[in-house]
């Protein structure tokens, strides 16, 4: 099987950098995990981390398979390139860099405020912990997705291993701010996307509902009007709106989308469904709005 995908797409490929970090999960979980015993913190759950891991396990197997196919459309987008950009310039590598976390700030947003989009995206939210397992519980069917918010930089004349390289290692950044052990980080949360900023990212206090959904960078939240700083006179809560009451990977994965479809079948009106699929979360057909936007207002 390998070798058949070996005369496809290159051996490169194949060498997940996520894959080489984990040792590095490791050993970060296992010292949280003592300072949290030490402290007496409660911010683990057994059954929780373990929901956790095993979603983060079939999240590596399906997206082996999502970087391959992704991979070869890349290829195709990059054979009809409007720049032949040279790889060697030092301003390409950076370029690159910007390009990449720009993109993941739209798949991200997207992912929180398109309501199918978020059916796949909300499991990585589910969860009521906040440490660094939380990380790893990811989301199988944003893997088919996610890779359409890049599919414009082959396109512009980056190479498609260079951005399936970027596309790997800011997943691994992203996993050191899933923690409530460090704090602010001074003006280094002006640039960078902290576990201060994250925190916010994944309270479901009304205040702090999408908000900062920078990868690396936290810029593109400031430009674009979606960051919140974390306050300390309100700590977050973390979870989603309407919180699951299990550990199974399977509901932990597609328990929005049988609310999803339960919500299509109670119109009959296409528009409606439309809506529901490609609307805010939240929105209701009968007037019954819930979003974001709709529940900031009648708070006030």
């Amino acid at each position: 099987m390998l070798e058949t995908l070996y005369s496809i797409v290159p051996k490169e490929l194949f060498e997940d950098i996520t894959v080489f970090a984990i040792p590095i999960y490791v050993a970060l979980i296992a010292i949280e995990v003592v300072i949290n015993s030490l402290k007496k913190l409660r911010l683990y759950k057994f059954q929780d981390s373990a929901a956790c891991i095993t979603t983060g396990i079939v999240a590596v197997l399906v997206g082996g398979v999502t970087k391959v196919l992704a991979f070869l459309a890349f290829s195709w987008l990059y054979s009809l390139r409007v720049f032949d950009l040279n790889s060697h310039l030092w301003v390409y590598w950076i370029i690159l860099f910007f390009a990449d976390d720009f993109s993941f700030y739209w798949h991200h947003r997207a992912s929180h405020e398109v309501r199918v989009l978020w059916a796949a995206h909300n499991c990585h939210h589910s969860s009521q912990q906040m440490n660094l397992t939380v990380a790893l519980r990811q989301s199988w069917a944003e893997l088919c997705y996610k890779y359409v918010f890049w599919m414009w930089l082959p396109l512009v004349g980056f190479h498609p291993l260079h951005i399936l390289l970027f596309m790997a290692i800011s997943p691994v950044y992203q996993f050191f701010p899933h923690t409530q052990l460090v704090p602010k980080l001074g003006p280094l949360e002006w640039l960078l996307n902290t576990p201060s900023h994250h925190r916010v990212h994944h309270a479901s206090n009304l205040k702090y509902l999408d908000k900062n959904y920078g990868g690396i960078l936290i810029i593109w939240d400031r430009l674009f009007g979606s960051f919140q700083e974390e306050d300390e006179n309100e700590p977050c809560v973390y979870g989603i709106l309407h919180n699951i009451e299990s550990y199974n990977p399977l509901t932990i994965e597609f328990h929005e989308f049988g609310n999803l479809w339960r919500d299509l079948k109670s119109t009959p009106s296409w528009s409606d469904k439309f809506k529901y699929l490609f609307y805010p979360p939240g929105w209701r057909h009968d007037g019954e709005d819930q979003t974001v936007r709709t529940l900031r207002k009648m708070s006030g």
